[in-house]
């Protein structure tokens, strides 16, 4: 991706099936994160159990990333699961790295979580 500017372009450029901006990859990071935590804390607060977000992230994550509907997942199971591992198989480094942020997210989760009960907070 260096072209006639030199490290500036590599710089700026992440290769992601295209050309993908540093900013953006860093807000994505960001926004995975921050979504996924802020979902696991509430299902944390809901339903008080500490883990139940990062088990089930590789499901959201998988019916995220398809383009299956639910439904497939039922009707036609085969093709559709082999649909997800050649989907999730071919996944760029940057965008397995945002989706890795996520789960980052969930554990975090939980981690927070942990430590407010342990400290005597009762609504969590």
């Amino acid at each position: 991706m260096i072209g006639e500017q030199g490290n500036l372009v590599a710089f700026f450029f992440v290769y992601t099936r295209g050309e993908f901006r540093l900013i953006q990859f860093f807000v994505s990071l960001l926004l995975y994160f921050v979504i996924f935590f802020g979902i696991a804390f509430i299902l944390n607060m809901l339903l008080r159990t500490t883990w139940l977000m990062a088990f089930l992230y590789p499901i959201v994550i998988s019916i995220i990333v398809s383009n299956n509907k639910l439904s497939d997942y039922f009707i036609h199971t085969k093709e559709a699961f082999t649909e997800v591992y050649e989907t999730m198989t071919s996944l760029a480094a940057a965008d397995i790295t945002i989706l890795s942020s996520g789960f980052v997210g969930t554990i975090v989760s939980g981690i927070v979580i942990k430590k407010l009960r342990k400290s005597g907070y009762q609504m969590f």
